[in-house]
């Protein structure tokens, strides 16, 4: 039974380790996942009107400020645009993660953006990663329409 005991809490003890975002400054030129090349970057606004214009982009780079990071791993981010709104980009088969240090930051991101529509469920997944309060969580009641960034590599611009 004591072996049990210890083996769960060796367990439990190793998922909250591995469940931090990486440490790290975020400082310019560290990139996370695939090396990205800045040149030819895109701004946000830019390809966010394209695509809710009906284009999606296989293979862009677009240039943002971060404005918030996952805090349990780092798994996504949301960039900052005009008017309060913001794109959410997800890291490609979750094979990397931003620290919580790159918030604020300008970043260059190698990815695809396409409209999507976002589930209920997802939304209220995001907002407790985000540490909303129950009240928020709870206002979440449809599927929301979104500009949505699956990135392969992101680089620290400024």
């Amino acid at each position: 039974m004591k072996k049990i005991l210890f083996g769960l809490f060796l367990l439990g003890t190793t998922l909250t380790v591995w469940a931090q975002p990486p440490a790290g400054d975020a400082k310019p030129g560290d990139f996370y996942g695939e090396k990205v090349n800045p040149e030819g970057a895109l701004a946000l606004v830019d390809v966010v009107s394209k695509v809710k214009g009906g284009s999606d982009f296989a293979d862009v780079k677009i240039v943002a400020t971060v404005k918030d990071v996952c805090a349990k791993k780092g798994c996504w981010l949301k960039l900052e645009l005009p008017q309060g709104e913001e794109v959410m980009v997800k890291m490609k088969d979750y094979g990397f993660f931003l620290p919580l240090a790159a918030k604020g930051k300008k970043v260059v991101i190698d990815g695809e953006a396409k409209l999507k529509t976002t589930s209920v469920a997802e939304l209220k997944h995001y907002a407790e990663d985000a540490k909303k309060s129950q009240a928020e969580i709870d206002a979440i009641k449809e599927p929301q329409k979104e500009v949505r960034v699956t990135a392969k590599g992101i680089v620290i611009a400024q």
